[in-house]
């Protein structure tokens, strides 16, 4: 988008004083023609960009001239626009960082940056569903980890067990309508389901958090772990291939193309964490679907048919 581009060039132009349109160019990834061009607008808007002609010349800022946004290269300009537009539509805080960012910009660079905000919308609500709140545990420990403070909370975990800790909040996730706090206790980095979060309460003592923490390569660390509890029993099935992608919607990414067989049908690896889950998801196929092993998900398969048979056969 040329409004985040030309805020580019302009804090290129305030970290080096005076650039030429190939470096620009460079910088920015586009021709020395669009470069040029940019410049010229910069100077047509009223922002003190003047070329220099001759050896050594180029395009010099003259004054000083500033914007609020120091240190935001086009890439991440543009997507700092797109990426809170979506979010104030559903965020009142979002909204009123997005007016102050458009604020930020010269004058003439505003449409563009306006349209880009508003180019995608989220509606996070499904269809014959109400507009779902943000839980209020996830605003206080949101709050918590942003002042860096230790939360004192009790835990229920999946056996209904409850246990109390005093735990460091490094951050918040959202996976699919449900939130997860990645935190430091006494026993390492744990993550908890704020959903099994009975209490908590948010203390005045620091929390440390480690320097070469991020929360998205954390988050990939806990997903890597829970899908390979996922995937602990593999499947090789053979079906039309046709079919092909609806087993890759029900099983996502524990779904593997194999190859052809020699009949035309597709061979398909799946996984899940049992032979019951596999055989589950298969046996409405019928005799579309063939697993070809392990003997457990074929047995599993046919102890599911002979109940079905029992049970709707028994009056014929």
């Amino acid at each position: 988008m040329r409004a985040d581009r030309l805020v580019a060039t302009l804090l290129l132009m305030q970290s080096r004083g005076r650039v030429t349109a190939a470096e620009v160019a460079g910088e920015l990834e586009v021709s020395v023609a669009t470069a040029r061009r940019d410049l010229e607008a910069l100077s047509a808007a009223g922002i003190p960009v003047y070329p220099q002609s001759g050896r050594g010349g180029g395009w010099s800022l003259v004054g000083g001239a500033r914007t609020d946004l120091s240190g935001l290269s086009a890439t991440e300009a543009q997507a700092l626009f797109l990426l809170v537009g979506p979010a104030a539509a559903v965020s009142p805080e979002a909204k009123s960082a997005l007016r102050k960012l458009v604020r930020a910009l010269p004058q003439t660079f505003r449409a563009d940056a306006e349209a880009a905000a508003e180019a995608v919308m989220i509606d996070p609500t499904r269809w014959g569903e109400r507009e779902r709140d943000r839980p209020d545990m996830v605003a206080m420990l949101q709050s918590a980890v942003v002042r860096r403070r230790q939360v004192r909370l009790v835990y229920v975990n999946g056996a209904r067990e409850r246990s109390e800790r005093l735990v460091a909040p490094w951050g918040l996730v959202d996976k699919d309508d449900t939130w997860y706090l990645i935190a430091g206790t006494d026993r390492g980095r744990r993550t908890f389901r704020v959903d099994r979060i009975a209490e908590a309460d948010v203390t005045d003592e620091p929390a440390d958090r480690p320097d070469d923490f991020e929360l998205a390569a954390a988050w990939d660390e806990v997903v890597g772990k829970m899908e390979e509890r996922r995937s602990t029993t593999w499947a090789t099935v053979l079906i039309a291939p046709r079919f092909v992608p609806i087993l890759r919607d029900h099983f996502g990414r524990h779904c593997h193309v194999d190859g052809t067989a020699d009949d035309g049908r597709t061979q398909v690896r799946l996984a899940a964490p049992t032979p019951l889950d596999i055989a589950r998801n298969l046996a409405g196929w019928g005799a579309d679907v063939e697993v070809l092993e392990p003997q457990a998900v074929r047995d599993e398969l046919a102890r599911i048919g002979t109940e079905l048979a029992a049970r709707y056969d028994g009056g014929r």
